[in-house]
């Protein structure tokens, strides 16, 4: 199709639904669609997320179709960027894919990218618990946090830079001063939340969440963070972070330089965290480690299906 698609005009158009890339995703009932939720910084045009679109349609270019987006306040979006709003952004663009373009929620994937990631699961958790429940099939998180609090207690600019973790070493100043932050975004909760109306539901659901261990920006703590809440709601159990560590040893699957891999699995779910040695921040988006992500979630969809 690149013929027709190169002879389309660039920029803004009035009718999304007459462009060849539109037709082709909703006339195809094998095609999958990533919907893709982009960080903090830039737009969707940022030339480091440009191979993230890669990497997410590689496993099968033919069938795999991604759309992003920018939320209010980001690129040439109008208004101001808030926790409800950027919510609100994500949710209609979902609604859009299934009511619109007619995807089933079969076929969609939710990935998300550092602030990404937070806006994921608030999607995830929102459709979780309609009635009746809505889930896809499936979701990438690459750089997550478990809440702005505790980002806001170890971010670092490029690494270096601390933002507010010196104060840190002063719980009650620093509790202070988190009193002061507008937007939670506790995806921490939101994972168990979403996990636990799953459950609750008996639907299927896949979740994987990876980070890398140099990630200059996000320590990848929060992942490990993320993935013990997520556990905790699959076995109903307020099991200490010390004692899941040392279960969670005894399940990883270590691949030595390439990281570690553990999976936890129930009857209807399944979360698996993968932690790369390399990958910074951004770099990691290209990797084929998504690629195969996204291969393995759309696999395991069709499987449960048929």
């Amino acid at each position: 199709h690149e013929s027709a698609l190169i002879k389309e005009p660039s920029g803004f158009v009035p009718n999304l639904d007459s462009r060849t890339a539109f037709k082709l995703l909703r006339d195809d009932p094998e095609a999958g669609l990533v919907i893709h939720m982009h960080g903090a910084a830039g737009t969707v045009g940022s030339d480091y997320r440009v191979p993230n679109y890669r990497a997410l349609s590689a496993g099968d270019p033919r069938n795999m179709h991604v759309l992003t987006f920018d939320y209010r306040g980001f690129g040439l979006s109008r208004g101001a960027p808030s926790e409800k709003g950027l919510i609100i952004d994500a949710i209609s663009i979902v609604e859009w894919a299934m009511n619109t373009a007619s995807i089933p929620p079969s076929r969609i994937m939710i990935f998300g990218q550092s602030v990404g990631t937070a806006v994921s699961l608030a999607v995830l958790e929102h459709f979780a618990l309609q009635s009746p429940p809505l889930v896809f099939a499936g979701a990438v998180l690459v750089a997550p946090f478990s809440d702005v609090a505790s980002l806001a207690a170890t971010y670092r600019i490029a690494g270096t830079i601390p933002i507010l973790s010196p104060l840190a070493r002063f719980p009650k100043l620093f509790r202070y001063l988190t009193t002061y932050i507008r937007d939670n975004w506790s995806s921490k909760d939101r994972i168990a939340r979403y996990i636990q109306a799953n459950e609750d539901n008996k639907v299927k659901y896949r979740l994987t969440l990876i980070h890398a261990e140099d990630d200059w920006d996000i320590p990848y703590h929060h992942t490990e963070v993320l993935f013990w809440h997520a556990v905790k709601a699959m076995i109903r159990q307020d099991i200490s972070y010390d004692d899941f560590a040392h279960k969670k040893s005894q399940s990883m699957t270590d691949l030595g330089a390439a990281g570690a891999i553990t999976e936890w699995k129930t009857q209807n779910g399944i979360v698996r965290e993968e932690i790369l040695k390399t990958g910074l921040h951004d770099v990691i988006m290209g990797n084929a480690v998504v690629t195969m992500a996204v291969m393995r979630i759309f696999a395991n969809s069709k499987s449960s299906l048929d």
